[in-house]
């Protein structure tokens, strides 16, 4: 009677929590001329990062927003739509 008992459940305290809400946002990617990825969040102010491969972009792009995000509040913004506009130069 002493010892552990069989088939019974000892409750274990957890940490709680915090829960994480998942925002999306748009990412513009264009290729400058040294051929690097440029990724720009228009959401954000100052908000870009980038890469030479797509593969490297991902990563840095998620790391960039959560960084823009400590230091500023994001916008609810809806995503419309791209254009490209020509203009002389």
């Amino acid at each position: 009677m002493g010892g552990p008992q069989v088939g019974v459940i000892i409750p274990v305290m957890r940490k709680a929590r915090k829960k994480t809400r998942l925002r999306e946002f748009t990412v513009v990617i264009e290729r400058d001329e040294d051929g690097y990825y440029v990724a720009s969040v228009p959401a954000l102010h100052s908000c870009y990062t980038q890469a030479r491969t797509l593969e490297e972009l991902a990563p840095r792009v998620r790391e960039v927003i959560a960084l823009c995000l400590a230091e500023q509040k994001a916008p609810r913004m809806k995503f419309v739509g791209v254009q490209q506009v020509e203009v002389s130069a």
